[in-house]
This record gives C-alpha cells, sequence and structure tokens, in this order.
C-alpha cells in the first residue's frame, strides 16, 4: 500500500468528522446537507463490502441522522485503517468484479476504486458546505491541503 493512499483515507475520515460535527453543531442543519451526509456513509459501505467481496445490498441513499452518521463513520474509518494495513502495492492493482444497483456488471482495480471513494466524498462534502451557506451557516474548512498544513492527519 502507498502512504499517500493511506493518507487520503486519513484526510477523508478526518474531513467526514468535521462535516458530521459541524452538521451537530449546527442550531437547525440543512435536511439535504444530513441526507447527502448519509450517502457518503452508505457508499464507503458500499465500496468496502465490494472490496471484501461481500455481496451485502447497501442502500445508497440512505435517511440516516446525524448520531447514526458519526458512529458509522467511526466504524468506516477503522475498517479503512485496516483494509490499508492490509493492502500491498501490488493490491492496488488487483480487479474487483461487481454488479451495481441498476444491475451492470463492471470490473475496476483496486486503485482505481480507492481515488473513487476519496473523490467522491470531496464532491460531496463541497455539496454540503454549499447548502450550509444557503443556510446561513459557516461549513468546516476541510481541504486536504489546509489539514496537512495544520498535522490534522
Amino acid at each position: 500500500m502507498t502512504e499517500h493512499t493511506r493518507r487520503l483515507f486519513e484526510y477523508n475520515g478526518w474531513a467526514n468528522r468535521e462535516v458530521s460535527n459541524s452538521l451537530k453543531a449546527a442550531p437547525e442543519p440543512p435536511p439535504s446537507s444530513v441526507h447527502i451526509l448519509g450517502h457518503i456513509v452508505a457508499a464507503e459501505w458500499l465500496w468496502i463490502g465490494r472490496l471484501k467481496r461481500d455481496q451485502t445490498a447497501v442502500v445508497v441513499w440512505p435517511q440516516l441522522t446525524l448520531d447514526q452518521c458519526e458512529v458509522q463513520f467511526s466504524d468506516l474509518a477503522r475498517l479503512w485503517r485496516e483494509y490499508m494495513n492490509d493492502l500491498t502495492i501490488d493490491g492496488l492493482i488487483e480487479t474487483v468484479s461487481y454488479r451495481t444497483g441498476a444491475g451492470e456488471e463492471f470490473t475496476n482495480n483496486v486503485g482505481d476504486i480507492l481515488s473513487h471513494v476519496i473523490m467522491h466524498g470531496v464532491y460531496h462534502r463541497g455539496q454540503i458546505a454549499r447548502d450550509m451557506r444557503m443556510a446561513g451557516l459557516e461549513p468546516p474548512y476541510t481541504d486536504y491541503i489546509h489539514a496537512v498544513r495544520n498535522g490534522l492527519i
């Protein structure tokens, strides 16, 4: 496993916690933001399951509370750390075959899947930041370089 990939997942876990904590601290978090946060949780469960060849179905747009998101992000951070600890450089080019919720079959390599998980989270945390601003709230600063500069990861 590469150190860079491990750090990206450290960042992902940190950024998810920052957003979750910020929404929990808000007097009235935007419901759409909570819904998107639940989607981030579900997508991570989906992808870690696919990587571990677990065929358990995952609802990708669940209705989760902020407390449920917080607990599940904690569980996911642990699972990603464990997965990364076992991943080798050669493992990044191994392929994983899976079926989407629409029944389509795909095969991707592990490295591409891991990159997708990171980018998916960044994309949706950006949507949450927009929603928070539109609701008059200040979103957390979750830029990767901010986390690196401040020793947060």
